[in-house]
């Protein structure tokens, strides 16, 4: 993402506890301080995705993490993918699949607040919970997977749940199913729940 927008104050660059990544943490709005524990909730999320993905980023890779509110990643979702509403998560990778492991950038994640508390809230689940699962569906996105088919998404939400087992959350899939022939409305909406990568 090129012309993203900036945060006033950004968070110092830190290295992920996996060491890994290099993490650019932004807050673009300031309810994020509601949820305490944010930097090593967000840091354990990253090195649970990264312990479970098929493609590896460049040691010290930079991963950007953008905190903002439904009123920006709606302006940002209009820009960049033509969809004229907020939506819970957006990643934006900086190299192809192929070129992962090469490049010094990994890419962008951008999240908003109050369309997590509406997801936690709906799904009766920590807003901490939804949003180490958003930062791990976000990652794989820039990681190359995606969920565009009935496969990938198998894949990609075995992996999701998987990485979020490592940090003692349950299956946020659990008792629905997840890829039905002919979706009732309530799985329609929980597919909407995640915003593929452009």
């Amino acid at each position: 993402m090129n012309d993203r927008p900036r945060s006033r104050r950004a968070a110092p660059r830190s290295e992920s506890p996996t060491g890994e990544l290099t993490l650019e943490l932004r807050l673009q709005s300031r309810r994020w301080r509601e949820v305490g524990d944010l930097r090593p909730r967000i840091e354990a999320a990253i090195g649970a995705a990264l312990a479970l993905a098929r493609l590896q980023p460049l040691a010290g890779a930079e991963l950007s993490l953008l905190l903002t509110d439904d009123k920006r990643i709606r302006a940002v979702n209009r820009e960049w993918r033509g969809f004229d509403k907020p939506t819970n998560v957006l990643s934006f990778p900086a190299a192809p699949p192929e070129r992962i492991a090469m490049s010094p950038v990994l890419g962008d994640i951008v999240l908003a607040f109050e369309t997590l508390v509406r997801e936690a809230e709906a799904e009766e689940k920590s807003l901490g919970d939804h949003l180490s699962h958003l930062v791990i569906h976000g990652l794989l996105h820039l990681l190359g997977e995606d969920h565009e088919t009935e496969a990938e998404a198998q894949r990609m939400e075995a992996m999701e749940t998987a990485a979020l087992a490592r940090l003692g959350i349950a299956d946020p899939y659990a008792g629905s199913d997840p890829h039905p022939t002919q979706p009732p409305p309530a799985a329609a909406s929980r597919k909407k729940q995640f915003s593929p990568a452009p």
